[in-house]
C-alpha cells in the first residue's frame, strides 16, 4: 500500500498558512493561486456579511413594532449571523496541520460548522412556525401606529417597508457573489450561506406584503407572511441538516451543492485504469471538508505485482487530478471489494 499526503511541502507550525505562491493551506494542502484568491475574497465577504447583518438586525429591531412578520424577519436576520461566523471559524481550524490525536487533520470543522448552522435554522424555524400559526388561529390584529419623524407624522409601516428594502438588497447581492467562491473552494458552509442569502430577498418581500396587508385592513396578512417566512427557514434548516449529517457519516463525496456524486470518484478510477499494470479498481472518496481522502483498491493484471515505485506513481497521478485530492492510499488487492459500487 502506498499512502501519501496531497502535498509534500515543508512542515510548519500548527495553524500556519504555509509558504509558497499562494500562502494559503487547508492542513497539508497548499491551495492553488485561484483557490487562494477565492479564499481571501470569501473571508472578506463573510466579514462584510457579518457586519452588514448586524446593522440589519439593529434596523429591523428598531422598526419591528408589533408586527409578527417583522419579528420573524428579525429572528431570521439574527440567524444569518451564524453561517458567516461558522465559515470563518471553520476555515481557521481547517488550516491546522494533522496531529497525533487528529491524524486526518481538522478539515471536518467545516462539517461541524455546517451542522451547527443547520440545527440553529431548523430549531428556530419550527418555533417561529408554531408561533405564527397560533397567531392566525387566535385571529391576532397587530396594530401599526404612527411616529414623529423630522417634524412629520409618518405611518410606522413605511419605516418597516424601508427596513425590509435595506435588509433585502444586501443578501441578494452578497449571495450571488458567494456562490462561485463556494464552488471553487468546495465549501458547503459558504454555499449554505450563499443559498440562504440569495433567498432572503423573498423574506423581505413577504414581510413587506404582510405590513402593507395590515395597512389595507387584511389582519391575517402579517401572521400569514410570518408563517411563510418561518416555513422557508424550516426548509433551509432541514435541507442543510440532511446534507450536514450525511456528510459527517462519510457519505460518498458529493458536489459542493450536494446535487450529485462528485465526478472525481469516477475520474480516480479512470486514471488508475489507464496505468499499464492495472486491470480494474474501485475507490472510496470521502469528503473531509474542503479536501478528499481517497482509498483506491487496485487489482493488478494477471502475473503483475506492482512495485513501490509504481504504487507511488499511481498516487502521484491521482494527486494531479485536482487540488482537493488530499490524502491518497493505493492498495493492490486480489479481489475488488464488493461493498464499493462501480462509479460508472
Amino acid at each position: 500500500m502506498s499512502r501519501v499526503d496531497a502535498t509534500r511541502g515543508p512542515e510548519g507550525s500548527e495553524g500556519a498558512e504555509g509558504s509558497g505562491e499562494s500562502g494559503y493551506r487547508f492542513g497539508h494542502t497548499e491551495l492553488p493561486p485561484a483557490q487562494a484568491d477565492a479564499l481571501r475574497r470569501a473571508k472578506r465577504l463573510e466579514v462584510v456579511t457579518f457586519l452588514y447583518m448586524l446593522t440589519c438586525v439593529t434596523v429591523v429591531f428598531a422598526t419591528a413594532g408589533s408586527s409578527q412578520a417583522m419579528k420573524t424577519a428579525w429572528v431570521e436576520d439574527s440567524l444569518a449571523l451564524v453561517p458567516p461566523l461558522a465559515f470563518l471559524v471553520a476555515v481557521r481550524l481547517g488550516r491546522r496541520r494533522p496531529t497525533a490525536d487528529h491524524p486526518y487533520g481538522f478539515h471536518r470543522a467545516t462539517g461541524v460548522g455546517h451542522l451547527t448552522a443547520a440545527i440553529a435554522l431548523l430549531s428556530v424555524g419550527l418555533l417561529l412556525a408554531v408561533d405564527s400559526a397560533m397567531g392566525l388561529v387566535r385571529g391576532e390584529h397587530p396594530p401599526i401606529g404612527t411616529v414623529r419623524l423630522l417634524g412629520h407624522t409618518v405611518w410606522a409601516g413605511w419605516l418597516m417597508v424601508a427596513a425590509m428594502v435595506y435588509t433585502g438588497i444586501g443578501p441578494f447581492v452578497l449571495g450571488r457573489m458567494k456562490l462561485p467562491l463556494a464552488e471553487q473552494l468546495h465549501d458547503k458552509v459558504l454555499y449554505a450561506d450563499a443559498d440562504m442569502q440569495k433567498a432572503d430577498w423573498m423574506t423581505a418581500a413577504g414581510t413587506i406584503a404582510g405590513v402593507l396587508g395590515i395597512g389595507i385592513g387584511l389582519w391575517w396578512a402579517d401572521s400569514g407572511a410570518a408563517l411563510l417566512i418561518s416555513l422557508s427557514i424550516v426548509r433551509d434548516g432541514w435541507t442543510n441538516l440532511h446534507y450536514a449529517t450525511t456528510a459527517l457519516m462519510d457519505e460518498r463525496a458529493r458536489t459542493f451543492d450536494d446535487e450529485r456524486p462528485h465526478p472525481l470518484t469516477r475520474q480516480v478510477d479512470q486514471a488508475l485504469a489507464n496505468l499499464s499494470w492495472v486491470d480494474d479498481s474501485r475507490s472510496r472518496v470521502r469528503d473531509q471538508g474542503h479536501v478528499f481522502h481517497v482509498e483506491s483498491f487496485v487489482r493488478p493484471l494477471s502475473g503483475r505485482t506492482p512495485t513501490l515505485d509504481q504504487l507511488e506513481a499511481a498516487a502521484d497521478v491521482l494527486r494531479e487530478l485536482d487540488w482537493k485530492v488530499h490524502d491518497v492510499a493505493v492498495v493492490p488487492v486480489r479481489d475488488l471489494p464488493e461493498t464499493i459500487p462501480d462509479p460508472g
